[in-house]
């Protein structure tokens, strides 16, 4: 059993809809759906009552509830008490990110920030987008940067939850070069000759970005799926072992692009633009925190 079919179920509990606790979970409906399926399995019964409209809970779904909330209740707290005392000394602030930005944009851009706004004492804590959410949410960190698209939010209430823009990225589709200096594996591909394709998992925000891309593109295409990840990092490795096409962050492929060792893919139809968001608890009084959001608030450049 894991912790996120309790927080898909709540989620749905809540929601009473398959289709929009997918989306507040950031997962696509079939895979949310599976996941449901999953905790049933684990339980024992059925839990959601199937058929009707909203989407209801059975008497063993209620009884669930009852203790499931109060279950992720005391974990959260505790892993938040927990990773307070675990805290280096003289580190003032946490900042959960996903691996792709923790890797290729906070460096670039903590570095940038010191030399105007002084040092910075953090810990960077890498995770998967969701994770660092969950953090955010229960208070294991002041800063949380994240990706984003207009059609792909992460439902955050602005109500609690400030941010602003400190960045943009571009996810493009990109292959190794043959010997002219052209894509060996290039878009739109063809029935007689289909693109392998390394794509991402299917509840990955990257997996959701290519999703919404693909179902607006205005050209036929034919991709073969060759391998599958969450992870940006290990798609670019497969990359540069010519194993397919891959729509990579621009960020994290910035060297290889400089260095004839990967060359985008397909045309700037086939990208998609996106922001980078830093987000904060309003709550969260922290005084570094206040320190920090003030000077980027006054006019910190993106």
């Amino acid at each position: 059993m894991e912790i996120k079919w309790i927080e898909d179920f709540l989620a749905l509990a809540r929601c009473q809809s398959f289709s929009k606790a997918a989306e507040a979970r950031h997962v696509t409906q079939s895979g949310f759906s599976r996941r449901i399926q999953s905790l049933e399995q684990w339980v024992g019964a059925e839990l959601v009552a199937r058929n009707s409209y909203p989407a209801s809970l059975t008497p063993a779904g209620r009884l669930f509830r009852e203790t499931a909330e109060e279950l992720l209740r005391t974990l959260y707290d505790t892993r938040a008490i927990i990773r307070k005392q675990q805290r280096i000394p003289g580190i003032a602030l946490q900042i959960a990110a996903g691996h792709t930005i923790a890797l290729n944009f906070l460096p670039d851009w903590l570095h940038a920030l010191s030399a105007r706004y002084g040092e910075m004492p953090a810990r960077i804590v890498p995770s998967n987008v969701h994770d660092a959410v969950v953090m955010l949410v229960n208070g294991g960190c002041e800063l949380m940067p994240s990706y984003h698209h207009p059609e792909l939010s992460l439902h955050l209430d602005p109500a609690r939850y400030a941010f602003m823009t400190i960045g943009r990225d571009v996810l493009l589709p990109v292959s190794v070069p043959g010997p002219k200096g052209g894509p060996i594996f290039r878009l739109p591909g063809t029935e007689a000759k289909p693109v392998p394709f390394l794509r991402y998992s299917e509840s990955a925000f990257f997996g959701r970005c290519l999703e919404l891309l693909l179902k607006r593109a205005a050209t036929a295409h034919v991709l073969h799926p060759a391998y599958e990840s969450d992870m940006a990092e290990l798609l670019k490795k497969m990359a540069l072992q010519k194993r397919g096409l891959a729509w990579l962050p621009k960020s994290s492929i910035q060297q290889e692009l400089d260095r004839g060792e990967l060359v985008p893919a397909g045309a700037q139809t086939w990208w998609l633009d996106l922001e980078i968001r830093l987000y904060r608890d309003r709550g969260n009084k922290n005084p570094a925190l206040e320190r920090l959001w003030d000077f980027l608030a006054a006019g910190e450049p993106e």
